[in-house]
């Protein structure tokens, strides 16, 4: 019996095992009766064909369940003519298990009905295991020339990189000789550079060796003039002074000969033309401060012979005293000139901001200093380098203003220009 008709056989059994009484199961299945319908065909397929086979009795029952199940097909297999169409396989099967009259010889032509589509199936198969086959040749085929030509794409590509990497070690190559070359020449101007650096170092110590010897050499001759300057200081002295009372002589003499006039009598700031404190109403100054100094640099200028001191009034008491009113900014500061033109004996102006017409200002100027307001139309910036203009050169001008134009204006005028708050600490030390 061919294994698939037998599977086909068990299957059924296995079907039929469920309906068939406990009395009649034979012993060998009831433990497989027990199971699942397709459990039983895979778990008890050798006891079922054997009982199928030996005992009679179970296999008639199974004939029953199966007239039952496939009523058309048994009834045709009981006549000897099953369809021409049904499987062959489930004739074969029906056959076996219902036993009907001549059913060997039937079972032989169901058999052979089977072998036949069997090798039929195989055949047709084949044919398309064949004709996949084939396809599959053809795409390989065709997947072949595709991957030669891709493979002859990149050979090609491949020769062309390496000419190119070729030609760049060619390249490289030339580069590293050159490199080589250079190298060689760095190395050899280099020991050139190390011996004339070592020939410059035993000529550098030879040289300070020289050098130190020239300076004890100097030394030794500053020393003895210096003794020698000592000794000679007092004659010096002498001589100087007298040189000194001769051209003192000789002024006095000059100035009698051309009857100029005593210096006191006018000086270059009192033609300079400006308001006079006689006029009300003042404007404001904005205040920018430069670098503060020691006060004692005021000193050293104000003790210069025929110094001029040239103050901008309103930005000394705008950065010393600014929350007075106007009129009190002003007496303060005038005071305080006083006092310092008292001392020093030297010539003061102070400059305030333009006046409008109006009351008397002060009561009196201050013995020794000049107050002047800018006219109209004026500032007292301007007025403050116009004064400095007016002054003869070579005489010392002094400038007190914390404006950094009015002090770079003055300073190119050659004044010297200095801080308010330089004039406000001076002021302070009384």
């Amino acid at each position: 019996m061919p294994s698939v008709l037998r599977a086909r056989v068990v299957a059924l059994a296995a079907d039929a095992l469920g309906s068939v009484p406990v009395a009649d199961v034979p012993v060998s299945l009831r433990a497989v009766s027990r199971f699942v319908p397709a459990k039983r065909a895979k778990s008890g397929g050798p006891a079922l064909a054997a009982a199928l086979e030996g005992d009679p009795v179970f296999r008639q029952q199974v004939a029953v369940w199966v007239r039952a199940q496939h009523s058309a097909l048994a009834t045709a297999v009981d006549a000897g003519s099953p369809p021409p169409a049904a499987d062959p396989v489930e004739v074969a099967a029906l056959t076996y298990l219902l036993h009907p009259p001549g059913w060997q010889r039937q079972l032989q032509t169901a058999v052979a009905a089977l072998a036949d589509a069997s090798r039929v199936a195989e055949a047709a198969g084949t044919e398309q295991v064949v004709a996949r086959l084939t396809a599959q040749l053809d795409e390989a085929r065709v997947a072949a020339r595709a991957e030669v030509a891709r493979v002859r794409e990149q050979d090609e590509a491949l020769r062309a990189e390496v000419a190119e990497a070729k030609r760049r070690i060619r390249g490289m190559e030339s580069e590293a000789g050159r490199l080589r070359r250079a190298a060689t020449d760095a190395e050899q101007a280099l020991t050139e550079t190390k011996e004339a650096a070592r020939r410059a170092e035993v000529a550098a110590a030879t040289e300070t060796r020289r050098l130190k010897a020239r300076l004890a050499e100097a030394e030794a001759a500053v020393e003895a003039s210096r003794k020698a300057g000592r000794e000679g200081r007092a004659a010096d002295d002498l001589r100087l002074r007298l040189l000194l009372d001769t051209v003192l002589d000789a002024a006095q003499g000059l100035r009698r000969e051309l009857a100029l006039p005593p210096t006191g009598a006018t000086r270059p700031a009192d033609g300079v033309a400006a308001v006079m404190p006689t006029i009300a109403g003042v404007g404001d100054v904005a205040v920018r401060a430069l670098a503060v100094d020691d006060p004692a640099v005021l000193d050293q200028l104000l003790a210069l012979p025929q110094v001029h001191l040239v103050v901008d009034g309103y930005n000394v008491t705008k950065t010393g005293y600014g929350s007075l009113s106007l009129a009190e900014q002003r007496q303060r500061l005038l005071s305080g000139l006083a006092v310092l033109v008292a001392r020093t004996g030297a010539e003061a102006t102070c400059v305030f901001d333009g006046a409008e017409v109006g009351g008397v200002m002060l009561q009196a100027a201050p013995r020794g200093v000049r107050v002047l307001f800018s006219p109209p139309g004026e500032t007292a910036d301007e007025l403050i380098r116009r004064l400095v203009r007016a002054e003869p050169p070579g005489r010392p001008v002094v400038v007190v203003s914390s404006d950094k134009e009015v002090a770079d204006g003055v300073a190119r005028s050659g004044a010297r220009p200095v801080p308010s708050l330089l004039l406000l600490r001076r002021l302070e030390r009384g």
